[in-house]
């Protein structure tokens, strides 16, 4: 009876101490070993505010609204005919920024695609506003 009492203690004991072992050391390794991959992103400029525009250089005015429309200037178009409605208004009034004032329930697609119609047309300092 006695044997049995103590192969009975002894089976039912299990050290994890090794298994712990071995998780922290994959634990380490895949920590140190992991390449951390750098996000692009674009730069915005902010006014400093409190002083409104003080220069009188015209700029493009492009609002985009809580559906996803835009505005140029206070005139309808479409996101993808943009960088052509942009290019049409530079040959008739030269203009060296350009403005983006989304609706606070845009997406941030919409405003991104606009970004980038924007600097596809080239020589515009793009500012988001309020």
């Amino acid at each position: 009876m006695r044997r049995n009492r103590l192969y009975e203690d002894q089976k039912a004991e299990a050290d994890m101490t090794p298994m712990l072992d071995i998780v922290f050391i994959l634990l380490i390794f895949f920590i140190v070993t992991t390449s951390f991959v750098k996000e692009q992103g674009f730069l915005v400029n902010k006014p400093d505010g409190g002083n409104p525009n003080q220069n009188n250089n015209p700029m493009l005015l492009i609002r985009i609204n809580e559906n996803g429309l835009v505005s140029l200037n206070g005139r309808m178009t479409d996101i993808e005919r943009l960088p052509a409605n942009i290019e049409n208004y530079l040959a008739t009034k030269p203009v060296s920024a350009a403005v983006v004032i989304p609706h606070a329930k845009t997406t941030y697609d919409n405003v991104v695609k606009v970004i980038d119609h924007i600097t596809m047309v080239g020589g515009l300092t793009v500012s988001i506003g309020k």
